[in-house]
């Protein structure tokens, strides 16, 4: 039987939280849009066709 290697382990999931911050002036500002249900701190996922809540599922779609 032959050994199977492990998955290979990415950085896909580091960071990502600051990359949805900036800092301006001394200030943090949010780059995304935050969702209208669940409130500030839950970021809309940006898709190709829609915005949507990974959290509540929200969604709103974008206008071609």
């Amino acid at each position: 039987m032959a050994d199977k290697k492990p998955a290979a382990k990415g950085n896909k999931g580091k960071n990502l939280k600051s990359r949805m911050y900036e800092v301006k002036e001394g200030k943090v500002v949010r780059k995304g849009q935050s969702c209208p249900r669940c409130g500030d701190g839950v970021f809309l996922a940006s898709h190709a066709d829609r915005l949507s809540c990974g959290k509540c599922g929200y969604t709103e779609y974008k206008k071609k």
